[in-house]
């Protein structure tokens, strides 16, 4: 929030200091569906997917998503040629 007047921060600070934020408790967060995303998986390719996510600073869900789009272009150039 860059350039912000005197005005405009304290209208800021009024709202989060008033405002109490809603929680729904009936559906899980990002990390809670993250954790059971990889409680679904043995615990080998469990623990490849979280070090391998931790080391790009990504999710685990983007890691999945490119392993299966490798899987993907791999399958479409086989399939290419045959």
């Amino acid at each position: 929030m860059a350039d912000m007047t005197d005005e405009e921060y304290d209208a800021l600070d009024e709202l989060w200091t008033k405002t109490t934020p809603r929680v729904n408790f009936s559906r899980p967060g990002a990390f809670a569906r993250q954790r059971i995303l990889l409680d679904c998986l043995d615990a080998v390719a469990a623990n490849y997917i979280q070090n391998r996510a931790e080391a790009a600073h990504k999710s685990p869900a983007a890691v999945i998503g490119e392993l299966v789009r490798e899987k993907i272009n791999a399958a479409a150039e086989v399939s290419q040629y045959c």
